[in-house]
């Protein structure tokens, strides 16, 4: 009983001491704010959730609202934005759970409740119709809101957009959330943010140090994590072919060549099925082009938004 005891005694100790090197918290909000909202970040309430958004170019322009993916936020669209912003009325903004908007304070971080949220804020800006552009995950949310709001979208650019399952993955039920992701909101090993990180670039070098610590800090804004493991344990995809099939806006697949998290054979299964589309492949380029050439993606997308 005794060694026993002591073995017990030991175990604790290893936990404790892992737990203490592992243990990872919430950075402040106002030291996140400091560095990644300066000008022309701005702060918007809606429907209870405090968007944290970026409105530049002219506002008599076509207006183009970019969605991040999963994890990200809205600094993924800096370089873009910037190339774009002569001709377009450039909004993004951080998804809710993500970045400095944060956690929604409903808890609900379904298609269907960024829906709801996007349109409130189209109303909030006075923007009537625009373009929607999204990135994986924000893609499957473009392509949802399309779907669902169609007079209210011009043209659609999905991004190597989520949507169809993936092997071992059903439809219409929520998904098991691993027992390691349910520690995320406790832990942030940078070795293994690292390694999440980096296939998501076709060129490794393009995950600078400074693209890291963005990652890493937004992943540390308060309630992030919490947030990301809510978002998984809720999230439901439905059939997408049924609802892809009835958007009539013109839509331009976009994918990275080298893209390893959703390969660029993965656009026939959107081709089949959109009344309306045409694919883009960027020579070299990862899941996150955007970060990787915006020049190759702005030239893209001037070609699809502005053409005549």
């Amino acid at each position: 009983m005794r060694a026993l005891i002591l073995i017990v005694a030991l175990l604790l100790a290893v936990l404790l001491v892992a737990g203490f090197w592992l243990y990872a918290p919430d950075r402040p909000r106002a030291a996140l704010e400091a560095r990644y909202a300066a000008a022309p970040s701005a702060f918007l309430e809606i429907d209870g959730v405090r968007l944290h958004l970026r409105d530049t170019g002219p506002r008599e322009a076509p207006a183009l609202i970019l969605l991040h993916g999963f994890g990200s936020s809205l600094h993924t669209w800096d370089e873009v934005a910037a190339l774009l912003e002569d001709r377009l009325r450039v909004i993004r903004l951080d998804l809710p759970g993500f970045g400095l908007t944060g956690p929604d304070p409903s808890g609900d971080y379904s298609d269907p409740r960024a829906i709801a949220l996007i349109a409130a804020l189209m109303d909030r800006l006075g923007v009537a119709q625009a373009h929607i552009l999204g990135s994986s995950m924000g893609g499957r949310i473009a392509w949802r809101f399309a779907a669902a709001q169609p007079a209210r979208v011009m043209r659609l650019v999905l991004m190597a957009p989520d949507g169809f399952a993936a092997p071992g993955q059903g439809y219409g039920a929520a998904p098991r959330v691993p027992l390691l992701m349910r520690v995320l909101p406790y832990t942030l090993p940078e070795r293994l943010l690292r390694a999440s990180l980096a296939p998501a670039y076709g060129d490794p070098a393009a995950l600078t140090q400074d693209r890291f610590e963005r990652y890493r800090d937004m992943m540390l804004a308060p309630g992030v994590r919490q947030a990301i493991v809510d978002r998984m344990a809720g999230h439901v995809l439905p059939p997408p072919e049924p609802i892809l099939s009835t958007i009539q806006a013109p839509v331009l697949l976009l994918w990275g060549e080298r893209d390893g998290m959703v390969p660029a054979a993965h656009a026939a299964d959107y081709q089949r099925v959109l009344q309306d589309s045409r694919l883009v492949t960027l020579p070299g380029l990862g899941h996150v082009p955007m970060e990787e050439a915006p020049e190759d993606v702005a030239a893209a997308l001037r070609g699809f938004l502005l053409a005549e």
